[in-house]
């Protein structure tokens, strides 16, 4: 027997196991979004998060070679090359026989680009992103093919030649624009320089995205590519039950086809199935996580705040004492006559005086102004916790109340989450200066 087709059948069996994790992870994504609030910068705590907004930048990058004004950008040069190439080979009878091949390719020969931190922003304020580690889908600037009286050939390529060389070039140059719209899917993490919180690549998220694309475009290619590997696999399913019966009884063959492609859907639906699951119970634990968080803050004001207002306390009621002393002393120092033993005390209260001015921290007023710093600071991170909790519960009461959805939280036992009333506060806005 043949063995080719155990080959495509082999083959195809790989591509339908290939198609059904492709296929998964593309839906797995598309409901990660589809689950996932848009937030406002302002309500940004801790936690995967759905943002929109502008990309700004305080010293923006100018490109290399499109000269736009960005926040991100890389670029590259390659080279095409040509060559014939003559070889010997035998026929089938055995002959010597000479022929001539002609090889093409293609080379990189320069490339570059700049990337760092910059801002997002929308109407209620900015939040930092560090593109680091992200998946970024940029805007095209530029995609020329030219010879050496291009311009870019010399201007913003090398100066060299590669090996057969056909003298022709390909610049390739793609970016984020300044004030262009984002679409954001990141890990949130707390700042190290404020109490604000930034984007950033994290080890265990299940997606850092960083496009031009709308969320709705970001969707429609997660469920193409769901729909399409789906579709290939189930043809490859087909494929690799049929093709070993293609030369002996084709038309079991046909039978042992449409068996193989009916598990590959079994397969699929199930597959379905556990994603929907493990969505729920997902969004279920950022939920908790959220609350989590908001009680690590409640338990940080509750154990910080006492003793900073029984320090402050304390130096108020030291302050006190000690004026009561300077006032004393340079009264008992007036009042002693030239020469008698109490002038002694004079000298003693110039250095204290001295002591005082030359350490102000001693005074009262700057311990009270940084209790008032921590508190206000505290508070701050109570509202971004509870406004983080009041968007995971959101999202997650609304999964399981839509279909397919509800039916299998009904029979996880998944119930609704309570929101947390809100409070009046106020959180510090992060002030930069962004390039107009």
């Amino acid at each position: 027997m043949d063995d080719g087709p155990l080959l495509i059948s082999a083959g195809a069996a790989i591509l339908a196991v290939a198609a059904l994790f492709a296929g998964h992870r593309a839906n797995k994504r598309r409901r990660l979004l589809t689950a996932l609030p848009t937030s406002s910068v302002q309500g940004v705590f801790i936690g995967l998060v759905e943002l929109k907004g502008s990309a700004e930048s305080e010293h923006p990058y100018t490109s290399y070679l499109a000269g736009h004004a960005c926040v991100h950008y890389s670029w590259r040069v390659d080279e095409h090359w040509r060559r014939v190439v003559q070889e010997t080979y035998r026929d089938d009878q055995g002959q010597l026989r000479s022929r001539t091949r002609v090889e093409t390719g293609v080379v990189t020969v320069d490339r570059g680009g700049e990337t760092g931190p910059f801002y997002l922003k929308d109407d209620s304020g900015v939040i930092r992103i560090n593109p680091d580690g992200a998946e970024v889908r940029p805007l095209s600037f530029v995609q020329v093919t030219c010879g050496p009286s291009h311009p870019f050939y010399y201007g913003r390529g090398p100066r060299g030649a590669i090996a057969n060389t056909t003298m022709t070039r390909t610049f390739v140059e793609a970016g984020i624009p300044l004030h262009t719209q984002l679409y954001v899917v990141g890990e949130a993490r707390e700042r190290s320089d404020m109490v604000a919180p930034e984007i950033i690549a994290a080890p265990h998220a299940p997606l850092y995205l960083l496009t031009t694309e709308t969320e709705e475009e970001v969707l429609s290619r997660y469920g193409f590519s769901r729909s399409g590997w789906g579709l290939a696999g189930l043809v490859a399913a087909g494929i690799a039950g049929w093709a070993p019966f293609l030369e002996r009884d084709p038309e079991q063959g046909i039978l042992w086809g449409l068996a193989a492609a009916g598990i590959y859907a079994a397969l699929w639906l199930l597959s379905w199935k556990i994603l929907i699951y493990n969505s729920l119970v997902d969004t279920r634990n950022r939920v908790r996580q959220g609350w989590s968080l908001l009680e690590v803050q409640l338990k940080r004001r509750a154990d910080l705040i006492p003793p900073l207002v029984s320090i402050v306390e304390g130096m108020r009621s030291h302050e006190q004492s000690v004026l009561e002393t300077l006032t004393q002393l340079r009264a008992q120092s007036d009042a002693t006559p030239p020469g008698h033993p109490g002038t002694n005390y004079h000298g003693i209260a110039s250095h204290i005086v001295h002591l005082a001015e030359k350490y102000p921290d001693l005074r009262a007023h700057h311990s009270f102004q940084q209790l008032q710093a921590q508190l206000i600071e505290t508070e701050q991170r109570i509202a971004l916790a509870r406004s983080y909790f009041n968007d995971a519960a959101s999202a997650f009461n609304t999964a399981i109340e839509v279909f397919p959805d509800s039916l299998f939280a009904k029979l996880g036992g998944f119930r609704r989450m309570p929101l947390l009333e809100a409070y009046d506060f106020e959180r510090a806005e992060v002030r930069v200066q962004l390039a107009s």
